[in-house]
Formats: C-alpha cells, sequence, structure tokens
C-alpha cells in the first residue's frame, strides 16, 4: 500500500503529472516546531537543475495543510502538499500502447486494469519522495540529536561522479551508483528481532525509493569472503564501542551504539535516448521505441537527501516505540 510505520506513519500521495504530490505523518508528537522554511534546505538538495539531472525544474514549495498551529505541530495528522507546474504529459501518450522497458509502465496497467494515470510515471514516479523528504525533515527533528548523512559514493562503476555523469552525458545513455548511509551518535536498542529489525524497517522504506536495486549493511556481501574471526567487531567498552564495524551497528536487528553504516545499489534511470524494442499493446508486435520527455542521466545524484530521510523515518518510528516501552521496564 502507500503508508509505512506504527507509531509515526506516513502515507504518500499523488501523481507525477496530476495537481500535486506529498505526504501524510500520523502520529507526529505535538509540540514540535516547525515552519515551511524548514524542508527547504533538504528539498534543495533533491531538485534538478545540476549536471546529469532532469531539466523538469518544479519550485518544490512545502504547504503545511494540517497539523501545525501557531509554529508547532498539533499532534493531529500533519499533511505537507506540493503543487505540480512544469509538467509536459504530451510526451506520455504513447506509453498507453508502447510500455517502456524498465520501467512500470506495463505492470502499472495490469495491476490497475489500465485505470492508472501513465503521465510521467503517475504514481510509480520517483517525484513522490518529494514526501518521503517532508517526511523526513520531521523525523530529523523527532531523532536529534542523531545525525545522518548519505553521499554518492560511486556512480557508472567509478568513484570520480563528475567524470561518470559527464561520460554519460556524452554517450546519451544513463547510469547508475552506489549511495552510502551513516548515521552518528546512534543510541542502542532500537529495533527488534525478526520481523521489525532495524535492518527490516530501513530495507523496507529503502525499496521505496524508485531505482533501488539493493542494500548492504556494514561489510555487506564481502562478509562471506571473510572468516568469524576476522568478521566479529570485538567489544572495547561498557557502552558497547567496538574495534571494527562489520556489522554496521546493529546486532541482532537491535541497534549497538556503533555508527549506523548501510549502502544501497542505485540502477541506471530506465529512460534512455538510446532506441529499445517493446511492444505495441495494440498491434501486438514488437517495435523499436525512441523515449522522449525530460529524465536524469543518473537519478543516483538525487538519491542521497531521500536515503537520509527514510532512515529518519525509519529512526523515529522505532525510536517512539523505544519511548513506549520504557515505562514498562522493571
Amino acid at each position: 500500500m502507500n503508508s509505512f510505520g506504527t507509531l509515526f506513519r506516513i502515507s504518500i500521495f499523488g501523481e507525477s503529472h496530476g495537481y500535486g504530490v506529498g505526504v501524510s505523518i500520523d502520529g507526529c508528537p505535538a509540540g514540535i516546531k516547525l515552519s515551511e522554511d524548514d524542508f527547504l534546505s533538504d528539498l534543495a538538495r533533491r531538485q534538478a537543475g545540476a549536471m546529469g539531472t532532469t531539466p523538469r525544474v518544479e519550485k518544490d514549495l512545502p504547504k503545511i495543510i494540517s497539523g501545525c498551529f501557531k509554529g508547532f505541530t498539533t499532534g493531529a495528522p500533519l499533511t505537507v502538499l506540493f503543487i505540480n507546474e512544469d509538467t509536459k504529459s504530451g510526451d506520455y501518450d504513447h506509453l498507453r500502447r508502447q510500455p517502456r522497458p524498465g520501467h512500470a509502465d506495463w505492470v502499472a496497467q495490469q495491476k490497475f486494469f489500465g485505470f492508472n494515470d501513465h503521465k510521467g510515471g503517475g504514481h510509480f514516479s520517483g517525484r513522490l519522495t518529494l514526501g518521503l523528504v517532508a517526511a523526513g525533515v520531521i523525523a530529523k527533528k523527532i531523532t536529534d540529536p542523531i545525525s545522518i548523512n548519505a553521499k554518492l559514493i560511486e556512480a557508472g562503476g567509478i568513484p570520480d561522479i563528475d567524470k561518470a555523469v559527464r561520460k554519460a552525458i556524452e554517450d546519451d545513455d544513463s547510469i547508475g551508483g552506489i549511495v552510502e548511509c551513516k548515521a552518528d551518535a546512534m543510541p542502542t536498542g532500537l529495533g527488534e528481532p525478526f520481523f521489525d529489525s532495524l535492518e527490516s524497517k530501513i530495507a523496507h522504506l529503502v525499496f521505496s525509493i524508485p531505482a533501488t536495486k539493493g542494500i548492504e549493511f556494514g561489510s555487506g556481501f564481502s562478509a562471506a569472503q571473510m572468516r568469524g574471526s576476522e568478521h566479529n567487531d570485538n567489544i572495547l567498552s561498557a557502552d558497547g564501542q567496538t574495534e571494527t564495524n562489520h556489522a554496521g551497528g546493529i546486532n541482532g536487528g537491535i541497534s549497538n551504539g556503533n555508527k549506523l553504516v548501510f549502502r544501497v545499489a542505485i540502477k541506471p534511470t530506465s529512460s534512455t535516448a538510446k532506441p529499445q524494442k517493446t511492444i505495441n499493446l495494440e498491434t501486438t508486435k514488437i517495435e523499436e521505441l525512441v523515449i522522449g520527455g525530460r529524465h536524469d542521466k543518473c537519478i543516483a545524484l538525487r538519491v542521497p537527501v531521500v536515503l537520509e530521510s527514510i532512515t529518519a523515518i525509519a529512526l523515529a518510528d522505532l525510536l517512539l516505540l523505544r519511548k513506549s516501552q520504557d515505562g514498562m521496564h522493571i
């Protein structure tokens, strides 16, 4: 569905070329100082306009339409709306009969019996990550003093991001990337064994970011090549600090007080100028498809702030749950 969370529960809504997109948050604690200006810094980091990003540039101005009064959250559901303005819906008219390879066009038609809004990917569009970033701004206030930082560490298979993006522009093709996220000042005890482990909650949200193809925590897949004596993190102090951090700050699904570390693989943007093949659903014949419209050469450039936001959302939900359990401790 379109909702996530237990105590800090978010619901995203909207379509890429519809009236707007946004997020509603149920369970946001009352008394958090909040204004529309608080969103602008993170929203600017997500915006297009830089080299390698889509020419579609929206203002992305947030409008708080409920849950905030006189500069503070009220405890009622909080809703933030973004109006779509820079749309060119005609670029997508052919998608009803020519679904794009790599996109959700075909599966969306199957799942929703052809009633889906196909323009710009509709509800499947990366534009809906605006709601995630907005919720993340509030979640960061709840999780303070935890400091969350993500950055693109590799694009197109190399660590030189500018070089990779310039090559993609030169080749008129798209590239993927790897984004690393770290959270400092982590408390212990966030997460539950098994189904609501810290990894599970974060991974669930990570895959709400379109183009995500994989995630690894700490040493990740390289752990399969290590010995146990090498991989285990020696405990050096009573507060749980360790000599290494192959576990990425998590043991048994629960934060251990060390730095949270994970990496996410982002695929190349599916909309590429290179000719591709697809089926014409009206004629049932295979045809060449050249995709028009405005698209990112490297969508991974815009992912770091979204990754920070979903991490904050997961941590906020688990932190509120942890606080609710404190009174039960005997």
